[in-house]
């Protein structure tokens, strides 16, 4: 088997490259339903999230870290590790804070969709995609 290789493209922050749409089913950027139809759909050019076509207003931290519970579903994340990702090595705080803004997007993403980002007990959090009903 040859080894894998991987590319870094670089494009300005107000574009996106041709090959890369803003949700595609089943990828980074969409939650799918049972019928396939992204339920969560991120825009990362326009830095929008809709909720069954219905757009969220998030502030900053909210957008970046749905954004990254929703490209990597089903993937347990520990508080210290989305704080390193979310708000950067630099950032002082605690779980806590995670827990907070947390809290927040529930709120935010509705009663039918709060419990796509899931608590998994002493550990973190993981976004599990809406099923559909």
């Amino acid at each position: 088997q040859p080894p894998m290789v991987g590319y870094l493209v670089l494009v300005p922050a107000d574009q996106r490259p041709p090959f890369l749409p803003a949700a595609v089913p089943g990828g980074p950027g969409a939650a799918d339903g049972a019928d396939g139809d992204p339920l969560v759909r991120i825009d990362p050019v326009q830095r929008t999230v809709s909720v069954d076509g219905r757009e969220l207003d998030l502030t900053y931290l909210e957008f970046e870290l749905l954004a990254h519970l929703v490209a990597n579903p089903n993937r347990v994340h520990t508080r210290d590790q989305l704080v390193t990702t979310v708000w950067g090595y630099g950032h002082v705080g605690d779980g806590r804070t995670v827990d907070v803004h947390i809290a927040r997007l529930r709120r935010k993403l509705g009663e039918r969709h709060r419990r796509a980002i899931q608590t998994v007990r002493r550990v973190g959090y993981k976004y599990t995609p809406p099923t559909g009903d």
